[in-house]
């Protein structure tokens, strides 16, 4: 071995420990990156040529070391089941949300319909025990406004819903069409990467980012061609391959439910992620507000028919205390005299028809049917918690076995960041003791 072969020895230790330094460095810096995946460099011995020179015999020239390529680390069923379960999670948290925005819309308070049902009928059976007592005819009618004004607030709470689901679907749509359309650019550069280098890595990252994005929103089927560029599908279709890439677009029905559409056409409702849930939200927003109006309906026709017997102080029948179209949002109080209150029967009793009030709140009434509404919400939106919660579970046991295999261990940087650095320096010894050995030849010379 001549003191040429010590140089390139201690030169190509230089570079390789220099890369391994360098990888270690990124791993550090970008500890805290989501989606990063930790890299090595990967050496081996350069191998060993024959040569001839011209004044020499033919010998072996030894060449040290050299970089084979930079790895990533991952496990590509590892990645696949964090995806999984952040689909998941996304469908859960999405429908926490909204069902949790239902529930305080409904408002099962003493301002909500149920409250205020309960308190306009004490204020008629206090009326009853008083019936010609002006403030508490007042009263009345005060608390029949104020039953009205439940079910406006109600009403646009779950208008507001789903306008809510609408606004937040259109921006996640907007979200996947971005990442398909980055994905396209990135299938690009990794055709044209070298497979084994640091660039070639940070590809696979940014693909990976977008696809946890995409898989966050819509349920999509995932796979890769040969040069790890991925082809995307959804309900059978195509929707991204090499620098190709469908588009999304989400619209508001009439009622205030949604429609998915790809390229234009309507399409499968997406049945997970964050636009699962805010689509599946919308249509149980829809069937809530159906239910409200219902019972509204029903509110106007039981009241104004039990008034309907009774007679007012002037012995003229009473007359409609409510109006109401199709909607709770159209209900409205018709009274606004005190003396329109139909308080007697026609057999003289002046109280009559006000503790005739009972036959309104029955096992079919309004407020029956508001309870039922209320429970049934509560009954989703506590299965929906219990969810999320098993979905969080799952997404967190995903992604720790994934940060197993691709996360960066600081202690363990460090302890390389010191091996390398005692390596980088033992090669620097090396070119050293060869230059001292050069020295020694001239001066003996």
């Amino acid at each position: 071995m001549s003191s040429a072969d010590l140089f390139s020895i201690g030169s190509s230790g230089l570079r390789s420990m220099r890369a391994q330094m360098g990888a270690i460095a990124d791993n550090i810096a970008n500890a805290n990156t989501q989606n990063y995946n930790r890299r090595t460099v990967l050496l081996q011995e350069s191998s060993v040529a024959a040569s001839s020179e011209p004044l020499y015999v033919p010998r072996a020239s030894f060449g040290g070391s050299e970089i084979v390529s930079v790895d990533r680390a991952n496990d590509i069923y590892l990645d696949a089941a964090a995806r999984q379960t952040g689909t998941a999670l996304g469908y859960a948290n999405s429908r926490v949300r909204w069902l949790s925005d239902m529930e305080t819309a409904l408002g099962d308070d003493a301002l909500g319909v149920g409250g205020t049902l309960n308190t306009m009928y004490g204020a008629i059976d206090k009326l009853a025990a008083s019936p010609t007592d002006t403030a508490l005819r007042t009263n009345m009618i005060y608390t029949m406004d104020q039953v009205v004004n439940a079910f406006h607030r109600s009403s646009d709470g779950l208008t507001t819903v789903m306008q809510g689901t609408f606004t937040t679907a259109q921006n996640d749509t907007t979200i996947v069409n971005d990442s398909l359309t980055a994905l396209t650019r990135i299938n690009e550069d990794l055709l044209r990467s070298q497979p084994g280098t640091a660039n070639y890595a940070q590809l696979m990252d940014n693909r990976d980012a977008e696809l946890t994005k995409i898989t966050q929103r819509l349920n999509v089927g995932i796979s890769f061609g040969p040069n790890d560029d991925a082809i995307l599908t959804y309900n059978g279709s195509t929707i991204l391959q090499g620098n190709t890439a469908s588009s999304f677009d989400t619209l508001q029905n009439a009622n205030g439910t949604l429609t998915f559409r790809l390229n234009g056409v309507a399409t499968a409702t997406p049945a997970d992620g964050l636009l699962g849930g805010a689509f599946a939200s919308a249509t149980l927003a829809r069937q809530r507000l159906d239910s409200l109006d219902t019972l509204a309906v029903q509110f106007s026709t039981d009241m104004n028919a039990w008034h309907a017997q009774g007679l007012t102080d002037a012995n003229a029948a009473g007359g409609a205390l409510f109006s109401v179209g199709t909607t709770a949002a159209s209900l409205a109080t018709s009274i606004g005299n005190i003396t329109q209150i139909a308080a007697k029967t026609s057999d003289g009793r002046p109280n009559g028809n006000l503790l005739n009030i009972g036959t309104t709140r029955g096992n079919s009434s309004v407020e029956k049917g508001w309870t039922a509404l209320i429970a049934s919400q509560a009954s989703t939106l506590s299965t929906a918690q219990a969810e999320q919660e098993a979905a969080e579970l799952r997404d967190e046991t995903a992604r720790s076995a994934r940060e197993r295999v691709s996360g960066v261990d600081l202690d363990r940087e460090a302890a390389d960041l010191l091996r390398t650095q005692q390596a980088y320096q033992a090669a620097a010894k090396i070119i050293q003791a060869a230059k001292e050995i050069a020295d020694t030849i001239l001066r003996l010379s």
